[in-house]
């Protein structure tokens, strides 16, 4: 299921790349000869969105990994928190149970 939702991440994120491209494309397309700048502009658009298409695939694996560790951390942490209060717990009770005795 992780997967999956990663998966769903990149491919929103590549969506929301590619869409604004295609609008800075329709701007700087006619652009272009407008501004003496002939085909570069354009091209650096395309690179730019293939950069960050790029980026997004690659780049979260280190991410992903630090989440993980994380998490595994984080659920340690609350299992060990588990233990002492419930040995607390149990020792409370039998305190309880003394007293009961004793009246």
């Amino acid at each position: 299921m992780a997967h999956n939702t990663e998966t769903d991440i990149r491919v929103s994120a590549t969506k929301q790349i590619w869409g604004f491209t295609t609008g800075m494309l329709a701007i700087c397309i006619p652009l272009a000869p407008a501004t003496r700048s002939g085909p570069i502009l354009p091209l650096a658009v395309v690179a730019s969105a293939a950069i960050g298409t790029v980026a997004v695939w690659r780049g979260n694996r280190e991410l992903n990994d630090n989440l993980t560790n994380s998490i595994k951390n984080l659920e340690q942490r609350v299992v060990d928190l588990e233990t002492i209060c419930s040995s607390q717990e149990v020792e409370l009770q039998r305190r309880i149970q003394r007293l009961d005795r004793e009246d």
